[in-house]
């Protein structure tokens, strides 16, 4: 058997172990959550479009390790291990949507992008709107202090999860997962105030110094309409600040923001006596 295949049969049976049969004198107590375990888990599955052929490797997703700390039931494991893998998974398959997706744009540009979608707050918020933070198991020390809504437990279980359907159903029903979850709602991640900043950053910045926002002008649009591409700059007066270009006029002036605050970090002194806008 291949190495990565013993490591499965390793992880899967880790989520299996203490299940052998026992003798009806030794039957353990029932857990008082196997039943929340279990509507959990279809609950979940509903929102992912995706039936497991293993309920336990999602069980195990939704697991977060405040859970085993109170109850110290050895039998199934917390979700950490799954997050690891899953966040290799999501980060092979978003670096394989944004290549693709964004013809035009150089190595930083994608990496901008890639850390927008797949940071902490934007996990995080994709759990929000599958009130994923209803489903996952914890402490009740854990859930009264907001763990159901603390962005770091919600963007774990997301990477576990989809940790959890990459060993069940291969890579491709990973990335449907995550097109769905994330690729879908490109848009309104990139936009998302919280997320893609640069924008904001570079406003308040410029306004700091001069009480009047930068502005962005669309120099070119090029390509059908199915697939236009829009180039766009950023100016503090007539002085250029930064160029972007992206699918959209929006992401187009996220990365003209993006280019104008690399570009200040090096050269502050663009911001002096920018001169007057033509009218």
């Amino acid at each position: 058997m291949a190495p990565w295949r013993r490591f499965v049969s390793r992880l899967i049976a880790g989520a299996r172990r203490g299940r052998a049969t026992r003798g009806a004198g030794d039957e353990a107590p029932a857990r008082p959550d196997a039943e929340s375990r279990r509507l959990a888990a279809a609950a979940v599955e509903t929102m992912l479009s995706y039936r497991f052929r293993d309920p336990c490797l999602l069980g195990q997703a939704l697991v977060h390790r405040s859970h085993l700390h109170a109850y110290g039931d050895e039998r199934i494991e917390a979700n950490e291990r799954l997050e690891f893998l899953g966040d290799a998974v999501l980060g092979l398959v978003t670096n394989a949507y944004l290549y693709l997706e964004y013809t035009d744009l150089e190595e930083g540009a994608l990496t901008r992008l890639k850390s927008k979608l797949v940071c902490g707050a934007s996990l995080a918020r994709v759990a929000q709107r599958l009130e994923l933070g209803d489903h996952i198991l914890m402490s009740r020390g854990e859930a009264a202090t907001g763990g159901r809504d603390r962005d770091s437990i919600l963007a774990d279980a997301v990477e576990a999860i989809i940790g959890a359907v990459y060993l069940d159903g291969g890579l491709e029903a990973a990335q449907g997962v995550i097109e769905r979850w994330l690729f879908d709602h490109a848009d309104e991640i990139l936009d998302h105030r919280g997320l893609a900043n640069d924008k904001s950053r570079l406003q308040e910045i410029v306004q700091a110094r001069h009480r009047v926002p930068p502005r962005y002008r669309v120099l070119e649009t090029t390509g059908p309409d199915h697939e236009r591409v829009f180039t766009v700059e950023v100016l503090l007066g007539e002085r250029v600040l930064g160029h972007g270009r992206g699918a959209n006029k929006k992401s187009a002036e996220q990365e003209a923001a993006g280019c104008a605050l690399q570009r200040l970090a090096g050269e502050p002194s663009l911001l002096d006596d920018p001169p007057a806008s033509k009218s």
